[in-house]
């Protein structure tokens, strides 16, 4: 047994903080983990030695800046993590490795009235079938992130009952889905997956304070800062589609009236066209049609972007980020959407607050939320039962297989 303060226990901490500088990162050269873990460069080296000689890390030749370096990741085989996304209309998996790579990934549609039972057997199923098909060792399961539109609350896991899917309000998905597989589940709304994978792999790398706005049938946020999502006490933290823009305006599905999203959500926004475009418009339809140079879908993107500006405003005189990330379809629009919005930030926002912010369209597209999730059981493992399982050569000691 390891004495707090002892060698032993020093040594096994920085062991767990070079895997964890690794594990979120996916991989770092040897200076990288340094800097992050404030360890020695001849400590560092060490660790990557002897986690290396352990089958815990890999380490390949890199290049930085112009140098010769050693890029560090995690083995591509000491375990595997699940994402899994649900979306208004869409299910999406993911099955990614502890090195950020992913291995398999499929969607298929979902209907909108389906019950939470019914999607979460759906999800089961694709799963099983991508772990099958990928020929992974089910044992190697880490963890599963597991993404849905609406807020959950933290303390019970339950689904808000301002969800987008009417049949899962009052459903706790992550503890229904964890019987099902057999392994932990750890579960968060879109938007803050969203930002999660923006962060990792896409248009928030680097960044420690921004936000990634997702306009689809609904409007979320997902909040990062100081390099952690925040969620509030409550889980409704990035609730941006409900702040008021018109207390005379169109009554919300939250019982409010004029709220961002009744100005700004799908929903509400393709009735506009319908009387000129027909009724089987969509969203990702309207941005094509704008960027093809239709005026009636440009000016209702303009506006839209307008819209949104107003409560990114909003967010930076209160939280003054450094970046915010656009993502949905609303994203492919590019600039005829960005461009209005970066307007209304310079009009309603404190100068300096806009004058730090840059608004980008999402890197990942519809892909964010999932790799969002992976994200999440990436950053939910333990370090020392990593360290414990790769030490025998397997995570099948530390995790229950599926049943």
């Amino acid at each position: 047994m390891e004495t707090p303060g002892s060698q032993s226990s020093l040594h096994r901490a920085n062991l767990e903080r070079v895997v964890r500088a690794v594990r979120l990162a996916g991989s770092l050269t040897q200076a990288e983990i340094a800097r992050t873990t404030g360890l020695s460069a001849a400590t560092v080296s060490n660790i990557v030695r002897e986690l290396k000689d352990g089958g815990t890390v890999e380490v390949t030749p890199t290049s930085a800046g112009g140098r010769r370096a050693r890029s560090v990741s995690l083995s591509g085989d000491a375990g595997i993590v699940i994402g899994v996304d649900f979306g208004h209309t869409h299910l999406r998996v993911a099955v990614g490795n502890l090195a950020h790579q992913v291995l398999a990934e499929e969607s298929e549609p979902l209907d909108v009235d389906a019950s939470a039972t019914q999607g979460l057997d759906r999800a089961e199923q694709l799963v099983k079938r991508l772990i099958e098909a990928t020929g992974v060792d089910p044992s190697k399961v880490a963890g599963v992130g597991l993404g849905v539109p609406g807020p959950i609350d933290v303390e019970s896991g339950t689904l808000g009952s301002t969800a987008i899917l009417p049949g899962w309000t009052g459903a706790r998905p992550a503890e229904e889905l964890r019987g099902r597989l057999g392994v932990p589940v750890h579960v968060d709304n879109d938007a803050n997956l969203g930002a999660l994978g923006e962060m990792v792999w896409g248009s928030g790398r680097g960044v420690r304070d921004l936000a990634y706005i997702k306009v689809a049938s609904g409007v979320g946020a997902g909040l990062v800062i100081n390099g952690k999502i925040y969620r509030g006490p409550g889980g409704t933290a990035g609730e941006i589609g409900h702040i008021t823009l018109d207390e005379s305006g169109p009554v919300c599905r939250c019982g409010n009236r004029g709220c961002l999203e009744t100005f700004t959500a799908a929903r509400y926004v393709l009735p506009l066209l319908q009387p000129s475009h027909g009724t089987d418009l969509t969203m990702e339809g309207v941005v094509r049609l704008a960027r093809d140079g239709d005026p009636g879908c440009r000016r209702v993107i303009a506006d839209v972007g307008r819209h949104i500006g107003s409560g990114v405003a909003n967010l930076c005189n209160l939280l003054n980020p450094s970046r915010v990330v656009l993502g949905g379809d609303l994203a492919e629009a590019g600039e005829l959407v960005l461009g209005p919005i970066r307007e209304s930030v310079g009009r309603y926002a404190i100068p300096s607050a806009a004058r730090q912010l840059s608004v980008l369209p999402g890197a990942l597209g519809g892909r964010a939320e999932v790799l969002g999730a992976l994200a999440l059981a990436l950053s939910e493992m333990g370090d020392s039962t990593l360290l414990d399982g790769t030490a025998t050569g397997s995570l099948a000691a530390a995790t229950p297989a599926f049943t």
